[in-house]
């Protein structure tokens, strides 16, 4: 309340909050801890009766064409910062590339919707640039410091009452997610690292968002339903997430962004934790509502996600407030079934938008711009990269299992509830073996994981593999796209 106003309060009206001030303060401390379950889900939790929350966010790319990544995890540090989460528990990974890239239109501002304010001003920069990798992430989820490489040094220094709350937003394939950096990090060691964790004691219960294709390959056949973690994913183990806020779509980006603004399951659920309260709102209703909101509508001609959920699914009864706080501004803001946000009208597939990204920047550049020629040279590249991963690959199919079986072997879907690979470390060494011979596969080439997955479980040997793309690539191509010196996936 500001001091003038104040001074305008009948003098009765400040003793008597005077009064209520000092009844509340001789509240006994038992009070304020225990709450009947009546109480508790009418949303009247006490900030510190649910233990210390913590939170991760990772953008797992990096490039002004993924501009949509690191907009999401600034924007949900805004959601954790109003919500009262402190910085010391808030861990953010991000390249830091985007805010002051040569071509954003609003140096040192990120948005994350059309008409959004600045979502980067105050974020942390914890792990930046090269120091966005999976050892330092693995280890930050562990509380393991000495694990780490360069960095703020923070880490989940979580104990055994608290709750912690994980989102990652990148480029993702089946059982592979994206990072800057390589290698890239597979389900089978995250899913180890969640279960080490939770041997170790160290947390209550934890959720995990996360935004990226066939993410739900990540948790499929893997993630435990007994280990107090709550998983949801922007898509099941076999579709494509999606961007939104796209140049040429509905809505569209401000006419100076060449690049997409947000991904849809991401900006479903931090536009619904924006404006409702999140001390009445629980797990699963957000997950009733972001589930609707990245649907395919029936005329969207294929866009869309199938939003899934994973592990102790008994915990999405809980509140949001547990896990990432709540604004006291939507403290009246009470939830209703049909209260969501609309439906976007059109999404760009996540492996397309750097494509949109590529071909604004050479439609917009006039013909006698000395810039045009490199930037049709990018797009080409890139598109030559796409076909050569997709002829290579199928090329090997049919090496390995002949040309009528080789199509169906390499998209073979398990059923649902299996892993997408019975052998890890077969499906990372034929990875390894492909990109040796074939070049990287790069952001796009993710989505071929389950071809080489299931070279791995028709039986195919690493060594296998190895001669048969020596055979099918005799030479890397040279754009930086497939490019092997800073690393493999795998």
């Amino acid at each position: 309340m500001a001091m003038a106003s104040f001074r305008l309060l009948p003098l009765a009206l400040l003793l008597s909050a005077l009064l209520l001030a000092v009844a509340h303060a001789r509240t006994p401390l038992l009070d304020q801890t225990i709450r009947l379950p009546s109480q508790r889900a009418a949303g009247h939790e006490e900030d510190d009766s649910v233990g210390t929350r913590w939170a991760v966010l990772i953008a797992g790319s990096n490039g002004y064409y993924n501009y949509r990544h690191q907009a999401d995890i600034c924007h949900a540090y805004q959601i954790m910062k109003k919500g009262g989460l402190k910085d010391e528990n808030i861990i953010v990974f991000m390249y830091d590339d985007i805010a002051n890239h040569r071509e954003n239109p609003r140096p040192g501002v990120i948005i994350n919707h059309p008409q959004g304010g600045d979502v980067y001003a105050g974020v942390p920069k914890d792990y930046t640039g090269k120091e966005v990798n999976v050892k330092n992430f693995l280890a930050v989820l562990l509380g393991n410091k000495t694990a780490l490489t360069g960095g703020s040094g923070k880490v989940i220094d979580s104990g055994p009452n608290d709750h912690i709350f994980v989102f990652y937003s990148d480029h993702g394939g089946p059982g592979v997610l994206g990072m800057p950096t390589y290698p890239y990090l597979y389900g089978d060691d995250l899913v180890n690292v969640l279960k080490k964790k939770h041997a170790a004691g160290t947390y209550k219960s934890l959720v995990f968002y996360l935004e990226a294709c066939e993410s739900g390959s990540i948790f499929e056949g893997l993630l435990p339903n007994d280990i107090g973690i709550y998983a949801t994913t922007a898509s099941n183990a076999e579709e494509s997430s999606w961007g939104t806020y796209c140049p040429g779509e509905y809505p569209s980006p401000p006419p100076e962004y060449d690049t997409c603004l947000g991904d849809l399951y991401s900006i479903a659920w931090m536009e619904d934790s924006d404006v409702h309260n999140l001390r009445t709102e629980s797990l699963k209703q957000q997950y009733d509502l972001v589930k609707k909101r990245a649907a395919a509508p029936e005329d969207s001609y294929g866009y869309g996600s199938h939003v899934m959920q994973y592990g102790s699914l008994d915990l999405n009864a809980e509140h949001l407030f547990l896990y990432i706080g709540s604004n006291p501004a939507n403290d009246n803001t009470s939830f209703v079934e049909d209260n969501s946000l609309p439906s976007l009208s059109r999404a760009v597939n996540q492996r397309d938008a750097d494509l949109v990204y590529f071909w604004q920047k050479y439609r917009k550049l006039a013909e006698s711009a000395p810039e045009k020629n490199d930037a049709r040279k990018e797009l080409l590249e890139m598109m030559g990269h796409r076909s050569h991963i997709d002829n290579s690959v199928e090329l090997i199919g049919n090496l390995l299992f002949g040309s009528s079986d080789g199509p169906m072997v390499l998209k073979t879907v398990r059923a649902a509830g299996e892993p997408l690979v019975d052998d890890w470390s077969c499906l990372k060494s034929t990875v390894r073996a492909f990109e040796s011979q074939c070049g990287l596969l790069a952001q796009y080439g993710m989505k071929h994981m389950r071809s080489f997955a299931n070279i791995c479980n028709a039986g195919i040997l690493p060594e296998v593999m190895a001669k048969v793309t020596a055979q099918a690539c005799t030479s890397i191509p040279t754009n930086r796209w497939s490019a092997t010196h800073m690393g493999f996936s795998a």
